[in-house]
């Protein structure tokens, strides 16, 4: 306990400014996977052909090791937070693509339909019909996003990104276990309070509606 308080004493404004820069970085790519892949996967749902082909090119590339997508993009983008986000957002486009195909594919044809009778455009549809009703889906999708890219986001230290992850390979390199907690602690709060914020947001963006049925089911 005394380490710990000593620690922070010393480092506890740098601590800060590195939790800080860890849930930048994780947000700015997350934001960039939102506005990726609702679209992208909203168009899925409007192609006959091709649809499961690009969900499988993006299974594919969620599958490569994360050092390999920050080394790819040192030579195209350099080092520092521009590659790091750049990496993390290839990751988060997969569960939310994913989710919101999904989502998407189960509304109800039956509710299509008497939109189409009403005179809805296909734009309305999607706005006023699927994507309301696909909420609890898509925002699955992107919780699981941000829990995944605030883990990830550690590695941004080996390319000059910054954030927790800094703590961690300090520790790790000199054998020092208060670095390495001070990193660790952070990013397991850090994904937790996301997690329980976006939660919160799933419940107020969810149609009354589909609270029920819910609660019901």
């Amino acid at each position: 306990m005394a380490e710990a308080l000593h620690f922070l004493q010393i480092n506890g404004s740098e601590l800060l400014y590195k939790t800080w820069e860890h849930f930048y970085i994780s947000f700015i790519a997350l934001f960039l996977g939102i506005i990726a892949a609702v679209p992208l996967g909203v168009l899925l749902t409007r192609m006959k052909r091709g649809a499961g082909a690009v969900i499988a090119v993006v299974n594919v590339i969620q599958t490569l090791p994360s050092l390999a997508i920050l080394a790819f993009f040192i030579p195209l983008l350099g080092v520092g937070k521009v590659p790091a986000i750049a990496a993390l957002f290839f990751y988060s486009v997969l569960p939310i693509l994913r989710n919101t195909y999904t989502g998407i594919k189960s509304v109800n044809g039956n509710l299509l339909e008497s939109g189409k009778g009403i005179g809805m455009t296909a734009w309305e549809q999607i706005r006023l019909v699927e994507l309301p009703l696909s909420v609890p889906v898509i925002m699955a999708g992107i919780r699981t996003s941000a829990i995944y890219l605030i883990g990830w986001a550690t590695l941004a230290s080996f390319i000059g990104g910054g954030g927790l992850g800094d703590y961690i390979f300090i520790g790790l390199n000199l054998y020092q276990p208060e670095y390495i907690i001070a990193g660790a602690v952070p990013v397991t709060l850090l994904a937790m309070i996301t997690d329980a914020v976006l939660s919160r947001t799933e419940r107020k963006v969810t149609p009354n509606g589909l609270k029920g049925l819910k609660e019901v089911s």
